[in-house]
C-alpha cells in the first residue's frame, strides 16, 4: 500500500465508522450505558430518554465545556451502539446502517453543541421507532451475522471461508443462503459496501484514488473505478469533484 495513506487517516476512518470514543470527553458509566442499550433493545423510548438524560447530566458534571469535536465523537459512538443494538434485536442490518449513515452525515454538518445534543435525542427516538416497526426478522441469524462481520472488517481481505466460519456454517451453505435472502452474492455485497465506504476518503481526504482502491482491497484503480461507476453512475473522480468540499480538504493527519 502506498505511503500516501497515512495510518492516522485509516484510524480516523475507523474512528468515525466504528464510533470509537474520544478520550478528552468522559463517556458514561458502563452500567448506565448498558441500561440505555437494554431500553433501546426493548423498544422503550420513555426509559431510554430518561437514561440518556441522566447520562448527559453526568457528562455535564465531568466536562462542563466540551469541545465541538468531542461532542461529535460522543454522538458518533452513540450512533454505533444504537445501530448494533437494533441489529441484534432483529432489524435488517442494511436498514440499520442506512439510518446510521444518515445521522453520521448530520453529526458532521452541525457545528453547535446544543444542536448536537438535540440531535442525539432525535437519533435515539428514530432508532427505537425503527426497531418497533420491525414485525419479522427480514434475514436469518446467519445472514445477519455475515453482514455485520463484513461491515466491521471492510478494510480486511474478506473471504467467503472467513465469513462462514464466523457464522458457524459452511461456505457453500452461506453462499446459497446469502444469495437467496439478500438477492446478491457475498462478493457482490462486499464490493457494494466497499464502494459505499470508500466515499469517505473521496470526500474527506486528498488520498489518491489509486491508494483508496488499494486500501479497500481492489486489485487496481481501473477495477475500482469500474465498480464505482457501476454502483453510482459516476467515477470516483467525478464523485469527488461534484461535492463542494472535495479536493479542497487536506489529507487527515
Amino acid at each position: 500500500m502506498s505511503t500516501s495513506i497515512k495510518q492516522a487517516t485509516i484510524e480516523q476512518f475507523m474512528k468515525v465508522r466504528l464510533q470509537n470514543r474520544n478520550h478528552d470527553y468522559l463517556h458514561p458509566s458502563y452500567l448506565m450505558e448498558r441500561q440505555l442499550l437494554v431500553a433501546v433493545s426493548q423498544g422503550d423510548p420513555k426509559k431510554a430518554h430518561q437514561l440518556l438524560h441522566s447520562i448527559n447530566e453526568e457528562r455535564a458534571i465531568i466536562s462542563p465545556n466540551p469541545t465541538l469535536r468531542s461532542v461529535k465523537n460522543v454522538l458518533v459512538s452513540s450512533c454505533t451502539l444504537f445501530t448494533r443494538t437494533i441489529i441484534h434485536s432483529g432489524v435488517q442490518p442494511e436498514d440499520a446502517f442506512r439510518l446510521s449513515d444518515q445521522y453520521m452525515e448530520q453529526i458532521e454538518r452541525i457545528n453547535d453543541v446544543d444542536d448536537l445534543f438535540q440531535l442525539e435525542k432525535d437519533m435515539l427516538t428514530k432508532f427505537i421507532e425503527r426497531l418497533n416497526k420491525e414485525e419479522t426478522l427480514p434475514y436469518s441469524k446467519v445472514v445477519n451475522q455475515a453482514i455485520a462481520f463484513i461491515h466491521d472488517r471492510i478494510l480486511e481481505d474478506l473471504t467467503l471461508d472467513s465469513i462462514a466460519q464466523n457464522s458457524l456454517v459452511s461456505p457453500s451453505y452461506l453462499s446459497h443462503l446469502f444469495k437467496k435472502e439478500v438477492s446478491v452474492s457475498v462478493v457482490q455485497y462486499i464490493n457494494q459496501k466497499r464502494i459505499e465506504e470508500s466515499k469517505y476518503f473521496l470526500l474527506h481526504t486528498t488520498t489518491p484514488i489509486s491508494d483508496i482502491a488499494t486500501l479497500f482491497q481492489f486489485c487496481n484503480q481501473s477495477y475500482y473505478t469500474s465498480l464505482f461507476k457501476k454502483y453510482t453512475n459516476v467515477t470516483p473522480k467525478e464523485f469527488r469533484e461534484s461535492h463542494s468540499k472535495v479536493g479542497q480538504e487536506t489529507a487527515l493527519s
